[in-house]
């Protein structure tokens, strides 16, 4: 997974009011200098001294991580939760002193928030948080003691925890197979390679949440994946894997009764190529392989009605003149839509699902004279109405 080093700044704290930001160097190897202390300040960020939990609320600026900060002056058990407010999905990392990853978290709190337990030795520590896709997100962060009470429900237990080893594999069957079986009835599946091939593996149930893992002969760990497509998992092994027989762990973070659906296929480029366009993922080109609708010049502003989907819906518009553009996604509550803007390069312009406290979304961008791709899609799927607006706006003179 790609760490993000960018931190937010302090003025995520002055808009909050609620924490000081670090003035001391270094901290967790200088991730956590514009980070904000759990407590208010060092001294009162004790965990371990702490009569109860201390909790912040985080503004996530876009595409920015917030960092909270806190200290253990002995060995302690502790807790770090962050829960988003409304659709937030919050994934956070653990650092110890000289920034070193100690442990990621991206579901374990229960309905998408994050939680993590572990044991540390007495020291300086950070909690980055970020939104998981990369739009502006508010979220309560909570670092405690083990004894103390927890933000977030966690995982739910119902279900047994899968065991067995590749070992017990069953049988997948030949490449371009599908299968379906719930985590407590089938947690790890073997095929075989005759041959150097690039594979993509899939795994299909949000209700299950399932993660994915790939061993090689020897269980020699390959690659993982969790949440690619919604809380669906893909892996895929563009490099080519060598002839040998090969290991599918499955994992559910949700339901480990719920059936999930495997795919194993020989990895297809262009397949692989309109997935990305259609998760909004990249932009597509402006040469007919994709339908992108032009909207023409925008002047002052323009309405765009349609019947969205979880795949993306391209537009473009021009920009004779730099200005400001606003685009907003506009549902009233009746689905999720989600929005990102591309200049005609591919570069992200900007991104967002949810702003303020509504399910609608907004980018606002200082955009120079040129074409730009403006990609909706529903966040959780299914169809449904949206109206497009774009504006354009110009400095007065």
């Amino acid at each position: 997974m790609t760490r993000l080093k960018l931190r937010t700044s302090a003025i995520a704290a002055l808009l909050l009011g609620t924490a000081t930001p670090a003035l001391a160097q270094d901290i967790c190897g200088g991730f956590g200098n514009n980070g904000q202390w759990i407590g208010g300040d060092e001294a009162s960020s004790d965990i371990t001294m702490a009569e109860t939990y201390l909790e912040q609320m985080a503004l996530v600026l876009g595409g920015n991580e917030y960092v909270s900060l806190f200290t253990l002056s002995a060995p302690t058990d502790i807790r770090v939760e962050a829960a988003g407010r409304g659709s937030g999905d919050p994934i956070i990392d653990l650092l110890d002193s000289t920034g070193s990853i100690i442990l990621s978290d991206d579901d374990s709190g229960g309905n998408a928030a994050s939680r993590a337990e572990t044991f540390l030795d007495a020291g300086t520590y950070c909690m980055s948080l970020r939104s998981y896709d990369g739009g502006p997100m508010t979220a309560f962060v909570r670092i405690g003691r083990q004894d103390q009470d927890a933000l977030t429900d966690g995982v739910s237990t119902d279900s047994s925890t899968p065991t067995g080893s590749c070992d017990t594999a069953v049988p997948f069957g030949p490449l371009g197979n599908s299968v379906s079986a719930s985590v407590n009835d089938t947690p790890f599946w073997s095929f075989e390679l005759d041959g150097q091939t690039a594979i993509t593996i899939t795994a299909e149930n949000e209700t299950a949440d399932p993660v994915i893992t790939l061993y090689g002969p020897g269980e020699a760990y390959i690659d993982e994946n969790d949440d690619y497509d919604g809380l669906n998992s893909r892996l895929d092994v563009t490099d080519s894997l060598a002839a040998g027989t090969y290991c599918l762990g499955v994992t559910a973070l949700s339901d480990n009764d719920a059936p999930i659906t495997i795919s194993i296929n020989e990895y297809n480029a262009e397949e692989a190529l309109q997935g990305i366009y259609a998760r909004g993922e990249a932009a597509p080109p402006l040469d007919g392989s994709v339908l992108v609708t032009d909207l023409g010049v925008l002047t002052s502003r323009m309405r765009q009605d349609l019947q969205a989907s979880g795949d993306v819906t391209w537009f473009s518009l021009d920009f004779e003149d730099a200005g400001l553009l606003v685009v907003e996604a506009i549902a009233n509550g009746n689905s999720d839509p989600w929005l990102v803007v591309y200049d005609d390069l591919g570069r992200q312009v900007g991104v967002n699902d949810d702003y303020g406290d509504g399910l609608d979304s907004m980018i606002a961008a200082r955009l120079q004279a040129g074409t730009y791709l403006i990609g909706v899609r529903l966040f959780d799927g299914d169809q449904g109405f949206v109206r497009l607006v774009a504006e354009r706006y110009v400095r007065a003179k």
